[in-house]
């Protein structure tokens, strides 16, 4: 099965260039693909994962997979899928986040021996003088085709309306594909479906500046089965680095996930065999629970690490209870088999907390937004007048309860916000 076929088969792909011609290239040639990553944060997010596993299927199917850091257009800003300007960044914070993006990016892909590579657009973009580019570059692009493209439409018709800078973005992620064309014989670009007009831009330019044949594949916008965005949640993103989101976190978030995305989920964000996802589409109850388990096992572990995800399936069973993991479910999984059974685990989220700050009789609000399960003061009066906070397994009675210790069970405290958020406060 070509590695076209295996994109298409997961859920990966919206829309193709050049079918035919596609599937020819990647049947005959070890290709060299990309993936452009903005480099606005120190870390990428969930949202970000249909884009790295389609990267890694790549690689995983004999091919060279590039991820662009745009460092260069990350100074202008992507308008594509925004309603208004993005903020402009320094060149500093843009190499502090190159640097975490590197470091969960190597999760994902083998850069050894140069089977991926890591590159920087500002390497060349930077370098541009304005004038050469106008007449080299810019005498191939017609405005009238450029502002019917959907990531211009929708700016323009914002009531902040389009900028000049960002105008320009096109013709420079254009000129990006060119390059990597010329520089690594990179002659395929993957994306999201919002990329669609730069993608084609790109093309069309190699075609006029090289004489060569590129290709695109754009992906959907992956949305949970309520109609959210993936990988948004009232705690906001979910990041993919450990320090703003733990991995029991992360691992609980898969978890967690409605019961009609479990199936695409599988396929899209753990890299177990079509044929053992396909009997999920079977299960419910209980047995669809234990899929979860699976999915969450296997996407924590190509994030953080094996040790991570058996840290976190230990102390999902601390929490709530004996996990079942039957022998013949997905077998293709590493995820150790039969009952785990509640006990003491230092992933379930923790936090140490003076002895004297108990003494002093904490409000369990204060506690609630210390830890984190509360945004704020009021979001945990909202929380405990709902009936949503617990202590030690216990509801919260109001808002003016407080914490003192006969609270301590084994010098712990364990709070709980709804059905699902947990933290351990730690007497030191």
């Amino acid at each position: 099965m070509s590695v076209l076929s295996v994109l298409k088969e997961r859920g990966f792909v919206d829309a193709v260039t050049h079918t035919t011609e596609l599937e020819q290239y990647l049947e005959n040639n070890r290709a060299t693909c990309y993936i452009g990553f903005d480099p606005t944060a120190k870390s990428l997010h969930v949202g970000s994962l249909v884009c790295i596993m389609a990267l890694a299927h790549m690689q995983r199917n004999g091919h060279r997979p590039i991820a662009l850091v745009g460092g260069g257009t990350g100074l202008i800003g992507d308008p594509s899928g925004k309603t208004e300007m993005r903020q402009i960044i320094t060149q500093e914070q843009i190499d502090e986040n190159k640097s975490g993006i590197r470091a969960q990016l190597s999760r994902f892909l083998d850069f050894d021996n140069d089977q991926a590579l890591l590159l920087d657009n500002a390497q060349w973009l930077t370098k541009l003088e304005y004038i050469p580019f106008l007449r080299d570059i810019g005498r191939h692009f017609s405005i009238n085709r450029m502002i019917k493209a959907e990531s211009y439409k929708a700016r323009m018709a914002s009531e902040e309306g389009l900028t000049f800078i960002e105008f320009n973005y096109m013709l420079l992620q254009a000129y990006d594909f060119m390059k990597l064309a010329q520089e690594y014989d990179t002659l395929l670009q993957m994306g999201g479906s919002d990329q669609w007009g730069n993608i084609v831009a790109g093309i069309d330019l190699i075609r006029r500046t090289l004489g060569k044949q590129a290709f695109g594949i754009t992906f959907p916008l992956i949305t949970t089965a309520s109609g959210i965005k993936m990988g948004k949640t009232h705690k906001g993103a979910v990041w993919l680095d450990p320090d703003r989101f733990s991995p029991y976190d992360y691992y609980q978030f898969w978890v967690n996930c409605d019961d009609a995305d479990v199936t695409r989920f599988l396929a899209l964000f753990t890299f177990l065999p079509m044929h053992e996802i396909e009997l999920v589409k079977t299960l419910e109850g209980a047995d669809l629970n234990k899929a979860k388990t699976i999915l969450a096992y296997e996407a924590t572990k190509i994030a953080h690490g094996e040790s991570e995800a058996r840290n976190a399936l230990k102390a999902a069973a601390s929490v709530f209870g004996a996990v079942e993991v039957p022998e013949n479910l997905l077998p293709g999984a590493t995820i150790p088999r039969g009952i785990h059974s509640p006990a003491a685990d230092e992933a379930v989220p923790a936090t140490s907390i003076d002895a004297a700050a108990i003494v002093a009789d904490n409000l369990v609000i204060d506690l609630f937004v210390r830890t984190g399960l509360c945004s704020s003061k009021s979001d945990a009066r909202r929380l405990v007048q709902q009936g949503g906070a617990y202590v030690n397994g216990i509801r919260v009675s109001g808002v003016d309860q407080r914490i003192d210790k006969a609270d301590l069970v084994h010098g712990e405290i364990l709070l709980r916000a709804g059905k699902k958020k947990y933290h351990k406060l730690i007497l030191k």
